[in-house]
C-alpha cells in the first residue's frame, strides 16, 4: 500500500535529517548552532504560494522548493479574516521555527476562542489547568503500555471536564440552540419525500425540547442519553435515507467486465456480508468484504509503477527509481491472498527506500511573527 504522508509530531525536517543547513533567507537574520551542527535560523522570511488552509494555519510552497505548515496563532481571529487567505495565493512570511506541531497548541491560542466574558481569575485557573493537561500530554510516548496510556488519558479528560465546567456557563448564556423543525431539515428527509409517521414526529419534537433544556442545565449525562434515545427513533428514517444498496448497484459503481459466474459468485458473498453486518457479526463481515475484493481485484488494471510514483510531489534518483519499480512489480505477481507475508515485507522494502525522500521533503513549521499579503503587512496585536 501507498505510505500515507501526515503532519506528525515530530521536528522540522531540517533538524530531523541531521545535515541541512537553513541559511538565513534575510539579511541580519538571527541564527543558532545546536548540538547536533545543524544551523537554524530563529528568525527567518519565506515567500511561497499556499497549498492548503486549515483555520489558523496553511500549508505553503516555498519559492526555495520546500514545504513549510505555517502557524499564525499568534493572530487576532479578526487579523486572520483580513488576511482572506486563498489557495494558490503567494504570501511572504516572517517567523520562527518551530520543532514539534504541539509547539502551536499554546494557551495563548486556546485563549483566543474563550468568551470575552471570562474573568481575570477565571483566566488563571484555565492557563494552570491548560499547562497541567500539556504537560500529562507530552508525557504519553510510544512506549507506554495499553493500560497507562488509558490512566494518563483519563487524567487528562478530567482536566478538560474541570476547564468545561469554568468556559461553559458562557458558552451556554449566548447559546440560541435551532428550532426542532430546523434541526430535522439538515438531515434532508423531506426532500427524499421520506414521511415521518406523526406519533414518532411528536415524541422526536418533545425529544428534542427536553434535550436542550438539559444542556441549558448543564445535565450533561442526561442530555447525552436523550440524544440517544431520539436517534434510535430515528434509526429506521435513516435506513430510509441511505438504503443499502442492490448489489446490481453496488457491483455496477466498478465499471468491470466481470463473467456472468463470477458475477453470481460475488452477489451470494455480497448478501452474506451485508447479513453479517445487520447481525452485528464483525468478523464474519470482515473475511466475507475481503473475499469480495480478492475476487474484485483480479479484474482490476494496476497502475503501472510510473503512474504510481507520480502521486508523489518528490522524483527519486535514478537507482531508487530502478530498486522501487522491480519491487513494485514483484508486488503485484504476488497473490494477496496466499502471499500476504511477502507483500507485506516487500511493501516495507519499497517503503524503506523512500523514507529519506519523506524526511527530505516534511513540512518544516514556522510559527509566524509577520505577514506580507496583497500588499499589506500584518504583526499580532
Amino acid at each position: 500500500m501507498k505510505k500515507p504522508i501526515k503532519k506528525t509530531w515530530m521536528i522540522a525536517s531540517a533538524l530531523t535529517i541531521g545535515m541541512a543547513v537553513l541559511t538565513p533567507l534575510q539579511a541580519g537574520a538571527t541564527a543558532v548552532e545546536p548540538t547536533n551542527g545543524v544551523t537554524v535560523q530563529i528568525e527567518q522570511q519565506i515567500t511561497g504560494t499556499i497549498k492548503g488552509i486549515y483555520g489558523d494555519g496553511i500549508d505553503l510552497k516555498g519559492r526555495d522548493g520546500k514545504n513549510y505548515y505555517i502557524s499564525f496563532y499568534k493572530f487576532s481571529n479578526e487579523q486572520l479574516e483580513k488576511m482572506n487567505f486563498v489557495e494558490g495565493q503567494e504570501i511572504t512570511v516572517e517567523g520562527s521555527v518551530a520543532e514539534d506541531y504541539s509547539d502551536f497548541d499554546t494557551f495563548e491560542a486556546y485563549k483566543k476562542e474563550l468568551p470575552k466574558e471570562v474573568t481575570k481569575e477565571e483566566l488563571t485557573k484555565l492557563e494552570k489547568l491548560f499547562n497541567e493537561k500539556k504537560k500529562l500530554q507530552k508525557e504519553l510516548s510510544n512506549d507506554m503500555t495499553e493500560e497507562e496510556i488509558d490512566k494518563k488519558l483519563e487524567e487528562i479528560g478530567k482536566i478538560y471536564k474541570e476547564m468545561d465546567k469554568i468556559t461553559k456557563p458562557y458558552i451556554l448564556a449566548k447559546w440560541q440552540p435551532q428550532t426542532f423543525e430546523e434541526y430535522m431539515a439538515d438531515f434532508e428527509f423531506s426532500e427524499k419525500n421520506i414521511v415521518f409517521e406523526e406519533n414518532d414526529n411528536k415524541k422526536l419534537k418533545s425529544i428534542y425540547e427536553e434535550w436542550v433544556k438539559l444542556e441549558k442545565d448543564g445535565q450533561e449525562e442526561k442530555a447525552v442519553e436523550k440524544m440517544d434515545e431520539f436517534y434510535t427513533i430515528l434509526q429506521p428514517y435513516f435506513e430510509k435515507l441511505y438504503p443499502t444498496p442492490t448489489f446490481e448497484d453496488f457491483i455496477g459503481g466498478f465499471e468491470l467486465d466481470i463473467p456472468a459466474e463470477t458475477i453470481a459468485k460475488l452477489k451470494d458473498i455480497y448478501d452474506k456480508a451485508q447479513k453479517a453486518e445487520k447481525d452485528d457479526n464483525a468478523d464474519l463481515s470482515e473475511k466475507l468484504w475481503e473475499d469480495f475484493y480478492y475476487i474484485i481485484d483480479q479484474f482490476r488494471t494496476p497502475p503501472t509503477f510510473e503512474e504510481y510514483m507520480a502521486d508523489y510531489e518528490f522524483k527519486v534518483s535514478e537507482a531508487d527509481s530502478k530498486q522501487l519499480k522491480q519491487l513494485y512489480e514483484e508486488i503485484l505477481k504476488l497473490d494477496k491472498k496466499e502471499d500476504k507475508a511477502k507483500i507485506e515485507e516487500k511493501w516495507e522494502a519499497f517503503n524503506n527506500i523512500l523514507e529519506p525522500y519523506f524526511i527530505a521533503n516534511k513540512e518544516i513549521l514556522i510559527t509566524a511573527s509577520k505577514v506580507t499579503i496583497n500588499g499589506q503587512e500584518y504583526t499580532p496585536q
